[in-house]
Formats: structure tokens, C-alpha cells, sequence
């Protein structure tokens, strides 16, 4: 009976992790020193089906009216709200300080290109 119990709980927690969102990429999407552009494909498969096993930062533009990207770890995606309301990423980042470097980056591009910090209006053109 133990040992039952033991593989119906290891069947829901290997199948729970799978989930098909909707995420959206950038056309031009900004990668962390780390990640590497030719594994960038089985990356973004991954954070489909499996995101609490990519991995990586994520950079996106925000929902709110009031900020204007945000910063999280992947995992975050099973959350119930990104099922609903899947992310547009601009940036895929190893960890939180090269997603920093990635905001820093877009900031300076949208600065040099446009002379303000519009970054929403910038990252949709």
C-alpha cells in the first residue's frame, strides 16, 4: 500500500509541471552572457512545458500601466495568473544580475535611438 501511495504521488508531481503557455518573444531577443544563442530553442521549450525547470531570469514588458518591465525567475510561470495571462519576454537571462545588465542594455539602446525612456512604446515598434 506504501508503495502505491509513493508512485501516485511521484505521477501528480511529474505531471503537474506540464503546461503549455502562450509566451511571447521579442523579434529581437536580448540574451544574458550565459545563455547560449544555439541552445535558445530547447530554452524556450523548456519554459513551455517545464518552466520550475529552466532555469533562467526572465525580462518582460509589464501589464501594469506604471511599470515598465519586469524581472523574474521562470519557475514563477506556473503560477495560475501567467497561464491567463502568458508574458511578452524581451530578454532571457542566467541569473538576476545578467537580467539587470539586460534592463541596463535596453535602457541605453531606447536612450540613444529615441532620447527618453519609453521602453513599452520602444520594445513594441
Amino acid at each position: 500500500m506504501g508503495q502505491q501511495k509513493v508512485l501516485l504521488t511521484l505521477f501528480a508531481v511529474l505531471k503537474e509541471p506540464h503546461m503549455a503557455l502562450g509566451i511571447m518573444y521579442h523579434p529581437k531577443l536580448y540574451l544574458g552572457g550565459s545563455i547560449q544563442e544555439e541552445k535558445l530553442d530547447r530554452i524556450k521549450k523548456r519554459l513551455e512545458k517545464r518552466p520550475v525547470f529552466s532555469g533562467v531570469f526572465l525580462v518582460s514588458i509589464s501589464r501594469n500601466a506604471y511599470d515598465q518591465l519586469e524581472i523574474y525567475e521562470a519557475k514563477q510561470l506556473c503560477q495560475s495568473y501567467y497561464q491567463k495571462y502568458p508574458p511578452y519576454v524581451v530578454g532571457i537571462a542566467g541569473n538576476r544580475e545578467e537580467a539587470l545588465q539586460l534592463v541596463e542594455q535596453i535602457v541605453t539602446e531606447c536612450l540613444r535611438e529615441r532620447g527618453d525612456c519609453a521602453l513599452k512604446e520602444y520594445l513594441r515598434c
